[in-house]
């Protein structure tokens, strides 16, 4: 089966059970993103956010729960910026297969 068939019209997994770190580097492979330590540890605690909240994180709750598990400077949006370009939340949530935050446009 062809991954394509697995995502939504905007790249986002339709079941969350669809997901492997496999896929991940293939959907952030294609986003131009080539998965780093730094990446690997922002889709870890992406996905403990889902699974704690049971939601993808919009950017705040993202910057306050990676503030909260590695650290004030991981947590800045700044940074979160370098690691998934343009909007860190959507970018994070999609390749960890969540589904698109709520309040990302």
């Amino acid at each position: 089966m062809n991954y394509q068939d697995l995502l939504d019209d905007e790249g986002y997994l339709f079941k969350l059970e669809d997901w492997s770190e496999d896929l991940a580097v293939e959907l952030a492979k294609e986003k131009g993103i080539q998965l780093t330590d730094d990446h690997w540890e922002i889709i870890r605690v992406i996905r403990q956010f889902y699974l704690n909240y049971e939601h993808s994180p919009a950017m705040r709750p993202l910057c306050k729960a990676v503030s909260r598990e590695l650290g004030a400077e991981k947590g800045r949006s700044i940074y979160l910026m370098k690691l998934f370009p343009g909007s860190p939340a959507k970018l994070a949530a999609c390749i960890a297969g969540l589904p698109k935050p709520d309040n990302c446009l």
